[in-house]
């Protein structure tokens, strides 16, 4: 069988007797600053992008199909090879999804250490995307001030789960341990260091002329190419358009919890570089009312639910019932009843969604993901053309894309 070059027809249109000041560059897919295995076939007119193509698929690792091949317990920890800056909020969208499917509630101390969990992962990530960027762009003091501070918010995440990078910190019907002693107090001084290592950030760039110059009417997305382009999170909110699922469609105890969705109409990438700062304080504000609610709950941090999950470890040392019931679930799985679901949260990225069909098997009929980072290089086709090729570095890395949930 004839195999079919999917990017023919872009080559066919191209005029290859060129003049001097036409060429065809692919910028990746290993190159520095395309944040991952992104190929990007650029037609240029000196410097000046006239046509872009994105070509993904260097690192595809079908996840989605081999979450249709386990069970439902045995994928979550790879969830967290999606998005790997914010593995947390990974775990989080599928434990969420297969709870709606089998209609399980879970405890409130639960909830409220799993929002302490989402939010830090939230500043983690946000931490990482601007190191990275403000490096793409030539700022080297920033990029080592916001990795110390990461550093700190992963010691958290070490002293709850063990792990600093892919965190597994979440589970079906809950958590898998309540805080460790001293993490509160833990969590409480790396609230305090935060404003001021935020207003440091700001001092080295918000009046940087050079930052200005590299960020300021570069990649500018109108309100109405981010929703044609199903842009969500910092994208669309860069846009002026003010959508936040927490806020739009709460989950778990964001409707208990005072914050505010920041939003510009500047378009730019300048204007979604002060979004990213000022959510980074939103997220310290909602920690902080969570501190309180965590001492006001019931130590149950699992759902009670026998036919779907493990009772506790008491009860399975104990109860041969429950030794029995522990051993099925473990080596068989759950058996989620017969329904489809989809369910979206607000990663730091955007729209985070998991789509399940069960036919009351022990793993998925079907699982799609649907990730912000995957829709957010499709936008480039349409972003990149009339920007100079230095901008294109800018560009890239303003989007915040990973490639582990796009090539899934």
């Amino acid at each position: 069988m004839q195999k079919v070059n999917r990017l023919q027809p872009f080559f066919e249109n191209l005029v290859f007797e060129r003049e001097d000041n036409h060429m065809i560059v692919n910028f990746g897919p290993q190159h520095p600053s395309s944040h991952g295995q992104l190929r990007l076939i650029l037609e240029l007119d000196g410097e000046l992008v006239t046509k872009a193509v994105p070509d993904i698929g260097y690192l595809h690792r079908g996840m989605e199909k081999m979450a249709e091949n386990m069970i439902y317990n045995e994928f979550l920890p790879t969830t967290d090879r999606m998005d790997y800056i914010a593995p947390t909020s990974n775990n989080y969208g599928f434990s969420l999804a297969v709870e709606k499917l089998i209609g399980l509630d879970v405890p409130r101390r639960a909830k409220v250490i799993r929002m302490m969990l989402l939010e830090l992962s939230r500043i983690t990530s946000h931490l990482f995307w601007i190191a990275t960027h403000a490096l793409d762009v030539g700022a080297m003091t920033v990029f080592l001030y916001a990795f110390r501070e990461r550093e700190y918010a992963m010691d958290l995440f070490e002293d709850y789960c063990g792990a600093r990078l892919t965190h597994s910190a979440i589970r079906i019907g809950g958590v898998p341990l309540d805080l460790p002693k001293d993490w509160i107090n833990s969590l409480i001084k790396f609230i305090n260091k935060m404003p001021a290592a935020l207003a440091t950030y700001e001092g080295l760039l918000d009046q940087n002329r050079i930052w200005k110059m590299r960020l300021e009417n570069v990649g500018v997305i109108s309100p109405e190419m981010a929703q044609s382009w199903g842009c969500s999170g910092p994208m669309l909110r860069g846009s002026g358009i003010a959508w936040d699922i927490r806020k739009e469609e709460p989950y778990e105890l964001y409707d208990e919890v005072e914050f505010d969705v920041p939003v510009t109409n500047r378009c730019d990438c300048y204007g979604r570089y002060k979004i990213y700062m000022q959510e980074m304080r939103e997220s310290l504000k909602i920690l902080k009312q969570l501190i309180p609610m965590h001492k006001e709950t019931t130590p149950e941090i699992m759902a009670d639910a026998p036919k779907y999950i493990s009772a506790p470890k008491e009860q399975i040392m104990t109860q041969n019932y429950s030794l029995m019931q522990h051993f099925v679930l473990i080596t068989q799985g759950m058996r989620p009843p017969v329904g489809e679901v989809y369910v979206v949260t607000e990663s730091p990225k955007g729209e985070l969604g998991f789509y399940i069909n069960s036919q009351g098997d022990p793993y998925p009929y079907r699982l799609k993901v649907r990730t912000p980072s995957f829709w957010h290089t499709s936008i480039f086709q349409d972003l990149l053309p009339g920007q100079y090729l230095a901008d294109v570095v800018t560009i890239i890395g303003n989007a915040n894309i990973v490639f582990g949930e796009i090539d899934r």
